[in-house]
């Protein structure tokens, strides 16, 4: 893959970058209705290809939060048109990575020492690279390692790449600003979170610690001694990333093996430790030889504030689901409905949050669910399209509910279309202890 010499640090060039691909689409939609008028049997599919593919060079040459959107985007495969999605996967793990020689200038800021100073060797070709960082294979004391480490200025442009991202925003969901603001704090702190590597590790111990008597599952260890907050050092899992291990022939029993195992882990992180490893993307994932799910990446993690699991798991409890005054005040608890909200909004939301925790609760309804079930995705999308559609989105339209869902909603949407993707069958069976919390009780 062709390295990258530089990357576009200051607010002015990176917002030039931004305008640039702006330009490029724009240039991408005349072209397709000059064809249209020509050939009126002009597909579709040819502008969201020409587009996705500008939007992901512009990207993918900013890297950092501006690259962790289309990673976000193409973790979803129902969100976006295939198009994008397939143009934007590379950003999970084989973004254009950075030369070595600018590498080593990072490090030796960061650690006070070249690479080859501080390890036995060390290979200055990137292995994979992702939206925050890059990572290296390393060998020191006879350990093989994984060396990660971060793009130059990722740290300080997240604020003002968000600040560039949030007008679009603003306008994709017919919002105002001052609404969104909470939801773009909290992006905004996650992916300060993601870009400290000091806070990746204690992170990543965290849930290690929690999860290492999981079976099917493993971890690396991780070195302090030869990390910083741009430089984050770990043991080499020499496995297949789950994305490309996805694409290969396996035998189902053992994708349900795979499946299993990640099932588990996030079971585990939210049913007991109440904080989650909130970026569940394939990338993130490695299947080893002997079948093991490797995690290599902790950057995103998520604390779940005890009030906040109690409301979000009460929505799905089915006793409470078709109780119209439970619905209303679990609703309240979790800042959708408000005190003052009138009967027709009260109505509005009840049945569509009815309708949609019926929907995510689907794969607890059994003992084991197929996420290879291509129907159960269709009815997430059709869902979605229909209350798109529904007028009282827009008259009753806004951002609404805590903070919390934007990160809790993305580690189990982003588990469900993870376990999609390896097409796993899994136990799913939960305690019906987890859906019998409610508010007050």
């Amino acid at each position: 893959m062709k390295e990258q010499h530089s990357i576009p640090v200051s607010k002015v060039a990176r917002a030039g970058r931004f305008a640039g691909a702006g330009v490029k689409v724009g240039a991408n939609y005349v072209k397709y209705f000059a064809k249209k008028m020509v050939n009126p049997d002009t597909q579709r599919s040819s502008l969201d290809q020409a587009n996705a593919n500008d939007i992901y060079n512009a990207l993918s040459s900013l890297k950092g939060s501006a690259l962790k959107m289309a990673q976000m985007l193409a973790s979803d495969q129902h969100l976006l048109p295939a198009e994008y999605v397939n143009a934007f996967r590379p950003s999970q793990h084989k973004a254009p990575p950075l030369s070595g020689p600018l590498i080593v200038q990072v490090f030796k800021k960061s650690m006070g020492m070249a690479p080859t100073q501080l390890f036995d060797s060390f290979n200055p070709t990137a292995v994979n690279a992702a939206s925050i960082g890059q990572v290296h294979k390393a060998q020191k004391n006879g350990l093989e390692l994984a060396v990660k480490i971060q793009y130059p200025g990722i740290a300080d442009a997240i604020s003002s790449d968000l600040q560039l991202v949030k007008p679009f925003a603003v306008r994709l969901l017919n919002v105002k600003e001052n609404e969104v603001r909470p939801y773009f704090d909290e992006v905004e702190s996650k992916l300060k979170e993601e870009a400290d590597y000091q806070q990746e590790l204690k992170g990543a111990e965290r849930i290690i610690q929690g999860c290492s008597d999981l079976e099917g599952i493993c971890f690396p260890r991780y070195y302090p001694e030869w990390s910083s907050d741009r430089i984050l050092t770990m043991d080499w899992l020499n496995g297949m990333p789950l994305v490309e291990w996805a694409q290969t022939e396996q035998p189902q029993e053992l994708r349900n093996q795979v499946g299993q195992a990640l099932w588990d882990f996030y079971d585990r992180q939210m049913h007991r430790l109440r904080f989650v490893h909130a970026d569940p993307h394939p990338g993130n994932f490695m299947v080893m030889p002997d079948g093991r799910l490797g995690v290599v990446d902790f950057g995103c993690t998520k604390e779940v504030p005890e009030d906040f699991y109690a409301a979000y798991f009460a929505m799905l409890n089915p006793e409470n689901m078709y109780n119209d005054m439970v619905m209303a005040e679990t609703l309240k608890g979790l800042t959708i409905l408000m005190e003052d909200s009138q009967p027709e909004e009260i109505r509005f939301f009840i049945e569509s949050f009815r309708a949609l925790s019926g929907l995510l609760r689907r794969p607890f309804d059994a003992d084991s669910f197929d996420f290879g079930d291509e129907q159960y995705f269709k009815d997430i999308n059709a869902l979605g399209e229909a209350l798109s559609k529904n007028p009282n989105s827009t008259k009753f339209g806004g951002a609404r509910g805590s903070k919390h869902i934007l990160f809790v909603n993305r580690a189990y949407f982003g588990l469900f279309n993870t376990l999609h993707l390896i097409k796993a069958k899994v136990n799913t069976g939960i305690p019906s202890s987890v859906f019998s919390a409610a508010l007050g009780a």
